[in-house]
């Protein structure tokens, strides 16, 4: 199992300085992942007054400051973003880190604030289409081929993106959802991970093992014979003395990345101090 931690892009995180001072604690203290979220507003009520800042170039400052930790965003609505613009973001933090970019996908939301308020759409069915014709254009971006396509909502003419990503075929891709409902995690069957979230745990809470048995054996059964590497990322907040009572299930039942988080029902996870002291104690012990 592997261990990353996890910070929002706002709050005294929305500061590449900062970022860069997290990343080079987490490297140091043996984590072995960073991941940032992807908002622009996020809640705008919640958030009112408080910075954001860019994920990419937040992660930026983080692979500057590291040589190991791999480093992506959790995760980034591609419905938001126009695929071309992505991928090159992707393909150069890739160079620049050396290959060590994951990049994970989902719907976005709250969709509200964070679609509507820029006049953009708001129906969950066309922002579904925008990311899966968005998701099967950003492989084709990284290969450093010529693509050409014509979808539901994207037009591509004979263009070709250089540099491909260090990563070949490509970086690992991974999809967020909400389990029990099937049609994100059908989604995430078809790429490299699944980034799940649970109805009755919310951000910050480990999930049900049960409830994690049952996801894995659908995407299992999904999958069927496809024998390839997948990664299956559960998170919440942990303690060391007692960590391993806590994931080690989780661990047993498939899980193959814990995802270090703070409770987002205070304000420590938008904090330095809590998530630092958090960090510096170290990956949980399995």
């Amino acid at each position: 199992m592997r261990f990353s931690v996890n910070i929002p892009n706002f709050g005294d995180f929305a500061d590449a300085h900062t970022v860069t001072r997290v990343a080079a604690v987490a490297e140091e203290a043996g984590w072995d992942g960073l991941f940032v979220w992807d908002h622009v507003v996020h809640s705008k009520v919640q958030r009112q007054g408080q910075p954001f800042g860019d994920p990419w170039m937040l992660l930026t400052a983080a692979a500057l400051a590291t040589s190991r930790l791999k480093l992506g965003t959790l995760v980034t609505p591609v419905a938001r973003r126009r695929p071309e613009q992505l991928a090159r973001q992707v393909a150069t933090l890739d160079a620049l880190s050396g290959g060590r970019v994951i990049f994970s996908a989902g719907l976005g939301g709250p969709i509200q604030d964070e679609f509507g308020s820029f006049g953009d759409s708001t129906d969950p069915k066309v922002l579904a289409e925008r990311l899966d014709e968005g998701l099967d254009l950003l492989p084709r971006y990284w290969s450093g081929e010529p693509v050409n396509h014509e979808g539901r909502h994207y037009r591509v003419d004979d263009v070709t993106l250089l540099p491909a990503t260090v990563q070949q075929p490509r970086p690992p891709v991974w999809i967020a959802g909400y389990w029990p409902r099937k049609t994100p995690m059908r989604r995430a069957a078809r790429w490299d991970g699944a980034v799940p979230l649970f109805l009755d745990a919310n951000h910050g809470v480990a999930p049900p093992v049960d409830e994690l048995r049952d996801l894995i054996a659908y995407l299992r059964e999904l999958r069927g014979d496809d024998e390839r590497p997948y990664d299956v990322i559960v998170g919440g907040m942990s303690d060391p003395k007692n960590a391993a009572a806590l994931i080690e299930p989780l661990a047993e039942a498939g899980a193959t990345w814990w995802d270090e988080r703070q409770l987002i029902t205070g304000d420590d996870f938008y904090r330095l101090d809590p998530v630092l002291r958090r960090i510096e104690q170290g990956p949980p012990a399995l």
